[in-house]
């Protein structure tokens, strides 16, 4: 297997999902338009879709010892991603999310299972995968384990953070990439110009800092100045679940090709790269089945 290029450290649920026209009252029986069974977790779902757009890459995670945990590594390795650096804890149950669509305008109700801890201290797969990376990406919770062994990786990490869900203690001192939505953002530094609080994450470490605004599209900041705004591409949107885990796979991947010089634009480019994928990633009901590839991609950016 080609060593990894990026990884991705945290989460990696086994995920139900079903639609349906509207939420059941208590005691109360609807009828599922569709049901799917499938894998989720914001970095086990970005690194699916850094290996779809053909980046090599590794998830560090923690599953039980069931069969859950079994399809969880399973479906990832049948992805292509190298399933080394995941820790299978004895006794422990892996985290599961039954999660209901309903209504035209897709709102969605997650219910999650905490699976097991993970750490990184003692695990020297996860230290020789970060340390061979160009990229480390974190969810979560990935960034506390993260943290606590970054000193020990040799020669350092490149640091991306998905700040979608709320990270407690949260520092961006030294990180290459930050990336929450909107709302996470203002919850951190207040509502207000989207501009200006950017550049408040810039002034608190982050090198980068990448937006998404839901259908409003995403945003960019670089330290040196330069700017990033992308609009979604126009597709058939049946579901937004894990279209922000997909956007960050993406943005890993689109700033690598960025480097390679496989895709124009430098950083502006591969902001739009991602928010492609993501909004593409939406015409299915789960996470995954619907993430492009590199050459549906760069088509859909095309026209």
């Amino acid at each position: 297997m080609t060593a990894p290029r990026a990884v991705f450290v945290g989460v990696a649920t086994e995920d139900s999902i079903a639609t349906v026209e509207k939420y059941p009252g208590a005691d109360e029986r609807v009828v599922a338009s569709a049901m799917v069974f499938g894998g989720g977790g914001p970095a086990a779902t970005a690194a699916v879709a850094a290996v779809r757009l053909g980046v090599p890459s590794a998830v560090v995670a923690a599953v039980g010892d069931d069969e859950e945990g079994e399809r969880v590594v399973s479906r990832l390795a049948a992805e292509g991603v190298d399933v080394s650096g995941i820790v299978v804890v004895p006794g422990a149950a892996t985290s599961r999310s039954i999660v209901v669509i309903s209504g035209e305008e897709r709102a969605r109700a997650i219910m999650n299972r905490v699976g097991p801890p993970l750490d990184l201290v003692g695990h020297g797969r996860a230290l020789e995968l970060m340390a061979g990376a160009e990229w480390t990406h974190v969810d979560q919770h990935g960034w506390r384990a993260v943290r606590d062994v970054r000193g020990r990786v040799a020669g350092g990490i490149r640091l991306s953070i998905d700040a979608g869900n709320e990270i407690p203690g949260l520092e961006l001192d030294g990180t290459a990439l930050y990336a929450p939505t909107r709302d996470a953002l203002e919850r951190r530094y207040g509502a207000g110009d989207l501009d200006e609080n950017m550049r408040r994450a810039i002034d608190d470490g982050a090198e980068a800092v990448v937006v998404t605004d839901g259908g409003r599209g995403s945003r960019g900041l670089r330290a040196d100045g330069e700017r990033a705004s992308s609009v979604p591409p126009e597709a058939e949107l049946v579901s937004t679940l894990g279209a922000g885990d997909v956007f960050h796979g993406a943005l890993i991947a689109g700033l690598l090709r960025a480097d390679d010089g496989s895709i124009d634009g430098g950083f502006a480019g591969a902001v739009a790269y991602a928010t492609a994928v993501g909004t593409l990633s939406c015409r299915g009901i789960d996470g995954r089945s619907r993430i492009p590839d590199h050459e549906e991609t760069m088509s859909a950016l095309a026209r």
